[in-house]
């Protein structure tokens, strides 16, 4: 089983391709539905890969196939500009959700 790509940058594909990963640079939201409707139908792909900058562009989208198809499994990654979180998310998140500060 292959891990593929859909990315927004040309940076995102050359690094995940040293890696051995393929995939795809798109840019419209008409695009990313294309390509990720592409990809769900790949049996050969478990992993879709997706920068968070194109999951905000159709999160409706993601988040329903996220929720309704076992496979392939849909994961964000930052892009090269990083991503929207704090850098302390993760304990904000812990901190919250046990009220234990770390």
């Amino acid at each position: 089983m292959k891990y593929y790509l859909i990315s927004d940058n040309v940076d995102t594909q050359m690094g995940m391709r040293l890696a051995g990963i393929e995939g795809v640079v798109v840019h419209s939201e008409e695009h990313v539905r294309q390509e990720l409707h592409k990809a769900m139908e790949m049996k050969d792909v478990a992993v879709i890969l997706m920068t968070e900058t194109l999951v905000s562009k159709c999160p409706e989208l993601v988040y329903d196939l996220k929720l309704h198809r076992k496979q392939p499994l849909i994961v964000e990654i930052p892009d090269r500009h990083g991503n929207g979180r704090t850098a302390d998310s993760i304990t904000k998140y812990v901190r919250d959700a046990i009220g234990v500060k770390l």
